[in-house]
């Protein structure tokens, strides 16, 4: 059951985000990815207060939290799940360990997207 309530709240959330990317790039067309920026800022934000507020005020099932992070959230950005692994990280005050984490994720995922396009130019030459 709950690998359907992620495969539900990833459509809706990678819906939301086509169709924000879609208003976006309409309101404001340029070359700056603008609209991934404003996805992930704003997912992120949902995620830290929808976590907090979870946590502190609302009763809700863990199949709900699910639904809501791993499913919608999930879908519309994944960078809000990075956001928060770090944030629980720091909150822990491990310091190293966030600062590791949020380094690696991000050069070597950087680094793993132009492997992944010298692989497959490579294979297309």
């Amino acid at each position: 059951m709950n690998a359907v309530l992620v495969f539900v709240g990833g459509g809706l959330g990678a819906a939301l985000r086509y169709g924000m990317n879609i208003g976006i790039g309409r309101a404001n067309p340029t070359e700056f990815p603008l609209h991934t920026l404003l996805i992930n800022i704003s997912g992120c934000f949902v995620m830290g207060f929808l976590t907090a507020l979870m946590a502190l005020k609302l009763n809700i099932s863990n199949e709900m939290r699910l639904f809501l992070t791993t499913g919608i959230l999930g879908g519309f950005t994944t960078f809000s799940a990075f956001a928060l692994d770090f944030a629980v990280l720091f909150e822990r005050r491990d310091f190293t360990g966030a600062a590791l984490y949020a380094a690696a994720s991000v050069i070597i995922s950087i680094l793993a997207c132009f492997a992944g396009l010298a692989l497959a130019r490579a294979i297309a030459a």
